[in-house]
């Protein structure tokens, strides 16, 4: 659908859009008691009951929905939410010098959000690492690629007020979290409905909702794979592309989550070489930032001798691939690993692959993790998301099998299994809901079903994971919970 971005003429949109501004400042004078009315979002049974009634994304197959039954019918209406969560970041730590380890960015250009580092050279492209410290006895949920799936992200949010975890939009709990791994627009209709329920859902609880930032949080990614399109297509000239675009620039590529002395890294992708956390974990404070700078990959592979084994295509990959670099966006001039990479599902695979993007296998793996760590702080394993493929693959089919959180480098398992089916796998490891975390492991979680991966792969269920900290990591779980999307 074409959708010109400048159009006049009395039934035009920017004439209706005028009209409707011309009618609230008059509103905003004649009858200003209205204004509270007028602004207020809906709550979250509004909301749930608003978007009910869209088709699927599994109905659509690749159009749009129709405007008349989009619940936010004006760009006005999403930005309000938009503009709340921008302000909680504009106004909140991320703001706050003492938060940052290191250099803090420029507040005046990373908060003006009428300018882009895409479009304007004088803006900096300025990805960053957090860290957050939680209490011993906190739950964090966890939950992977939403890509413009609003149908599962409510269905979780139902969920988690069914188990008496939220209170609409509100978690009742202190203890509660909740760490999005990325990947939110792109390759579904809804992207801007599941922006605004994310909005809403932080915008409730500040401190306890966190996004990390995959590898569609592009501006580049969003051009090409459909979201830029949607916000066109509904909105037209209306839709400030910039201030939704530079959202992203505030969401951190990676989280180090924890207790303080013993960390999970979470992030959409996979593992960065040329990243050292070690100065962010070491810095005090429950939630601090740092800005990446220079990707030392190339530094990192030459002092390290025999982290990638002796395999002469894994060290050619190396050589080729690895780069000492500072970003200039998210695949300039390389990718970020945090948001791109991926890694092996088997132990015996090789130590490193590629195919579009970096793939490290177990002990290169389990390498970084150990120079992440010092004697006082360790960070143990890897949680993330990114995987979103339309057949049945390895990863995928383990992906279903164990209800859409799986554990890589399973003991019991070979790359000679790889063509095992759903049901053979299930079968083979009988996966439990309450799972530990051992030392070194990666988790990746499933994209959600209302998508063409769903449909193709014929899965029906959403996943979050209730990660259950403890004093010892030792005791650290991680709970699965499959939650039916579709009836069957």
């Amino acid at each position: 659908m074409h959708v010109s971005l400048i159009q006049f003429g009395p039934n035009s949109p920017l004439a209706d859009f005028l009209m409707l501004r011309a009618a609230s400042l008059l509103t905003l004078v004649l009858l200003p008691s209205l204004l509270p009315a007028q602004e207020a979002l809906p709550d979250y049974r509004q909301w749930r009951l608003a978007c009910a009634k869209l088709p699927a994304n599994r109905e659509l197959k690749g159009r749009l929905p129709d405007n008349k039954v989009l619940p936010l019918p004006d760009f006005a209406d999403f930005e309000r939410a938009l503009d709340g969560f921008l302000r909680l970041e504009r106004e909140g730590p991320l703001a706050d010098a003492k938060t940052w380890v290191g250099k803090q960015p420029d507040p005046k250009v990373f908060f003006d959000f009428a300018r882009s580092w895409w479009g304007d050279k004088e803006v900096p492209f300025q990805p960053f690492a957090a860290k957050l410290v939680l209490p011993n006895d906190a739950v964090a949920m966890l939950m992977g690629d939403l890509h413009g799936d609003v149908r599962s992200l409510l269905r979780t949010l139902d969920e988690l007020n069914d188990r008496k975890i939220l209170d609409g939009f509100r978690f009742r709990e202190t203890k509660h979290h909740f760490v999005f791994l990325g990947d939110y627009t792109d390759r579904g209709a809804y992207g801007t409905e599941v922006l605004y329920t994310l909005f809403r859902l932080k915008s409730a609880n500040p401190n306890r909702v966190h996004f990390a930032r995959g590898n569609h949080e592009d501006f580049h990614l969003a051009a090409r794979y459909g979201f830029l399109a949607e916000l066109r297509a509904r909105y037209g000239q209306r839709a400030d592309i910039t201030k939704v675009m530079r959202a992203y620039d505030l969401l951190p590529v990676v989280f180090y989550v924890g207790n303080g002395s013993d960390f999970l890294q979470m992030n959409h992708g996979g593992m960065e070489p040329g990243y050292d956390p070690r100065t962010l974990l070491a810095a005090h404070g429950s939630l601090r930032y740092q800005l990446l700078g220079e990707l030392r990959q190339k530094t990192y592979h030459a002092a390290r001798a025999g982290w990638l084994g002796k395999d002469p295509a894994a060290l050619d990959l190396a050589d080729e691939h690895l780069r000492d670099f500072h970003p200039e966006w998210p695949t300039r001039p390389r990718t970020i690993g945090f948001m791109w990479n991926d890694f092996t599902v088997f132990a015996d695979e090789p130590a490193l692959a590629f195919d579009r993007s970096l793939i490290f296998g177990k002990a290169p793996t389990r390498r970084i993790l150990a120079d992440a760590s010092t004697d006082k702080v360790r960070v143990r394993a890897v949680i993330r998301a990114h995987q979103h493929a339309a057949e049945l693959n390895p990863l995928m089919t383990r992906l279903i099998a164990f209800n859409g959180a799986f554990r890589h480098w399973q003991e019991n398992e070979s790359a000679a299994d790889a063509n095992k089916s759903v049901d053979a796998v299930r079968r083979h490891h009988r996966p439990e809901d309450a799972r530990p975390i051992p030392e070194g492991s990666v988790w990746t979680f499933n994209v959600s079903p209302d998508s063409v991966y769903g449909a193709f792969c014929r899965y029906d269920f959403a996943t979050i994971g209730m990660l259950n900290l403890a004093p010892e990591f030792k005791d650290w779980r991680m709970n699965v919970i499959r939650i039916p999307v579709f009836e069957p």
